[in-house]
């Protein structure tokens, strides 16, 4: 008798909206029902609800970030369409405006950049070069323990070059150095293949901030810093300031986790067999994988040497080497081959990330915003370093909240870009903003703060206390040393 009236109760309960969701539709309604500051367009307020919403349920992941995407256009759609507009408080944007003013990210060179950043990547898959790459790495490093660790760096950094995905990246060397760790004859949770895994994907992220091409966020933010400061960072320049800490930073992880995961042997003797009969499954390097090796070769070349040697810019020489790639007999793959491999919501969600912050800008409300953050923290009476010490502090702590590092510089980048423009000073605006950028890849604590930590961590060769013990430690010392960074490097470098 009492089972069928505990059934509808149950499909209720599977039926009822994510408590995410209901809290990210609160902090909209709440925003939107505050007073209007008298300083602060409707416009302004309507976006600044529409961002609490996006934070909210980008946090809690209420929703996949694809489903987020519509929803956020929607809501600019119709919040915005009928807000008044800046230029004729008589006058509403109108709902056609609104949805213009939700796509104008995909017309932003940044997120062309990913698109072809992402076919780049898919090539790679398609023909196995990144697999060759990073095998090839490793057979040149030695047997022992340390030299085992450096060859899984020297594997990221190599990658990070030629394969602009992180998540790409770590997918193609997981499968590799599982197969290495089960040819050295050590056990699965040893602390030999939990630290080989953890500096996989701490690495990764290591090198997201040394080269510009390396994470989705790093294009991002330039394409906040192209909308909001009218100006942007080469691939070269990005080298020179993010390489050298990437590097130390590097060495300073092999050196943590040698301490903190101890090997329990000094040499691996079956390691460089392991990798040398895994290359020699390859067999020779196929046509396909000299034409691609030799696109990205050049295109290395002209990322490093724009604005020295000629002058297009970072998009317009990557969809050059995409037309090689795609053409017919002397490319590498068609569209079929690769269009399933393409994270097309990334795509999605980058363009409409771009839009809300290029929104926020346009409606005032990032101005708004920073006007009071300046307002109420004292950030004005802080010189330079103080002012980046305090603004990458927030940032790495609120990154604990977010999974997904585009998701974090969508919602907090361009209002620390408007802190920045309202702060007064003589500092170069364009390069602390490179600098926050920087920080923003900081998902050194949690394996859900970025996608190669989830990959490497179902592996289960570490858990989750490993990870955060080591990554406790890199998110500290990292974060010092960008202080050092920030008063001598980048201000040498007129970044500061």
């Amino acid at each position: 008798m009492s089972s069928p009236a505990a059934a509808p109760s149950s499909q209720t309960a599977k039926a009822s909206l994510p408590l995410g969701l209901m809290v990210g539709i609160a902090a909209l309604i709440a925003v939107l029902l505050l007073p209007l500051p008298a300083d602060l367009p409707v416009a302004g307020q309507r976006v600044l609800a529409i961002l609490a919403f996006a934070v909210v349920i980008w946090i809690s992941e209420a929703v996949s970030y694809e489903a987020s995407a519509i929803m956020i256009t929607s809501l600019m759609a119709f919040l915005l369409g009928t807000a008044p507009t800046l230029a004729d408080p008589s006058v509403t944007y109108g709902s056609s405006a609104g949805v213009t003013m939700a796509l104008t990210g995909f017309s932003n060179t940044a997120l062309a950049l990913v698109v072809g950043a992402l076919f780049i990547a898919a090539a790679m898959t398609h023909t196995g070069l990144d697999r060759r790459i990073a095998l090839v790495t490793l057979s040149s490093v030695g047997v022992s323990t340390r030299r085992i660790l450096l060859g899984a760096v020297a594997v990221t950094v190599l990658l990070s070059l030629v394969v602009p995905s992180a998540t790409a990246r770590s997918a193609c060397v997981v499968p590799i150095m599982i197969g290495v760790i089960a040819a050295f004859g050590v056990d699965k949770r040893s602390n030999i293949a939990a630290g080989i895994m953890i500096i996989v994907a701490q690495g990764t992220s290591i090198w997201n901030i040394g080269i510009q091409t390396a994470a989705a966020q790093n294009l991002l933010t330039a394409g906040f810093m192209d909308k909001m400061l009218g100006g942007r960072v080469s691939w070269i320049d990005w080298l020179i300031a993010g390489a050298p800490w990437a590097v130390i930073m590097s060495l300073v992880l092999i050196v943590v986790v040698l301490k903190m995961l101890p090997p329990e042997s000094d040499s691996i003797p079956g390691g460089k067999a392991a990798v040398a009969d895994q290359l020699a499954a390859l067999g020779p390097m196929t046509s396909a994988q000299k034409r691609l090796l030799g696109v990205s070769v050049l295109l290395l070349l002209a990322w490093a040497t724009e604005g020295k040697l000629h002058r297009f810019d970072t998009t317009s020489t990557t969809y050059a080497g995409l037309v090689f790639l795609l053409l017919p007999r002397f490319g590498v793959m068609t569209w079929k081959d690769v269009q399933s491999r393409i994270p097309w919501g990334t795509v999605i969600v980058f363009g409409v990330g771009i839009s809300l912050g290029t929104t926020l800008l346009t409606t005032q409300a990032g101005q708004w915003l920073g006007q009071q953050v300046v307002a109420h923290t004292g950030l004005d009476q802080l010189g330079t370093l103080g002012v980046f010490s305090i603004l990458a502090a927030f940032l790495i702590l609120i990154h604990l909240g977010f999974a997904s590092a585009t998701a974090l510089t969508s919602a907090l980048l361009p209002i620390l870009i408007a802190v920045l423009q309202t702060l007064p000073g003589d500092f170069s605006r364009l390069g602390m903003s490179m600098a926050l950028g920087f920080v923003v890849s900081y998902g050194f604590i949690l394996p859900i703060n970025a996608p190669q930590n989830m990959v490497c961590l179902g592996t289960e060769t570490f858990n989750a206390r490993q990870f955060a013990r080591v990554g406790v430690l890199i998110t500290l010392i990292g974060y010092l040393l960008m202080l050092v960074f920030a008063a001598t490097w980048w201000h040498w470098l007129g970044w500061m």
